[in-house]
């Protein structure tokens, strides 16, 4: 189904790029917490892999991609050497590259959810492995780094959210059979769009309701 919606090669350069983009926001955190070359290589392959070979694992196509495509393992080593030499300006662009990292989170969102029903999944369990393909690597990645994950806290703007509506959409597309290359771009650029007016505008997930507490805040 995903050569239907786009050719092996762009599909292919697609993966790369978002690989390499979740790489760099991996070996980043690598720097702030001042590990060295192969921790920042761990986090990397970390960040840029874990959703997608947790997605592969839990619908049983093995050996996942991250373990049959070199490139999928080369592209976190390139983003790695990168930060290692130039993390100052690197961090001096992190808006960019958050962007880059939203755009990722919209792709991986549907090509997960897409694979996942390729393998036999229920439109609403596809749409669950869209989610983790999208935040399962950084969820990785900040357990690694001894973090709360980014995915489960308050104070940080919706990530998840936009994986959710991205993965829901192309689950929508499939059940009724307009999966395309335009709507799939569509149901991506959508997750991406929401991902970026959450950072401009700061928007969070509600805690819960009526939450009274005297202790202060954990941030």
């Amino acid at each position: 189904m995903l050569n239907d919606v786009f050719t092996p090669s762009v599909q292919h350069g697609l993966d790369l790029a978002g690989i390499f983009v979740f790489a760099i926001s991996g070996a980043l955190l690598a720097v702030r917490k001042n590990f060295d070359v192969f921790g920042m290589a761990v986090l990397a392959e970390a960040t840029a892999l874990g959703g997608g070979l947790l997605r592969d694992l839990v619908i049983g196509a093995v050996p996942p991609a991250a373990f049959t495509d070199l490139g999928y393992f080369l592209m976190p080593l390139v983003a790695t050497v990168l930060v290692f030499f130039l993390h100052p300006q690197v961090e001096r662009i992190n808006g960019a590259v958050l962007v880059f990292d939203a755009a990722g989170l919209g792709l991986f969102c549907v090509a997960g959810t897409t694979k996942a029903y390729e393998y036999g999944l229920s439109l609403t369990f596809s749409a669950v492995l869209g989610l983790v393909t999208a935040a399962g690597g950084g969820v990785l990645r900040d357990v690694l780094a001894n973090e709360v994950p980014s995915l489960l806290r308050w104070d940080r703007d919706l990530y998840a959210v936009p994986a959710i509506v991205g993965s829901a959409m192309a689950a929508l597309l499939i059940h009724f059979e307009q999966l395309n290359a335009v709507n799939s771009s569509i149901a991506a650029a959508t997750a991406f769009v929401l991902r970026l007016l959450a950072m401009r505008f700061g928007w969070r997930a509600p805690r819960a309701w009526h939450r009274r507490s005297a202790t202060p805040e954990e941030l």
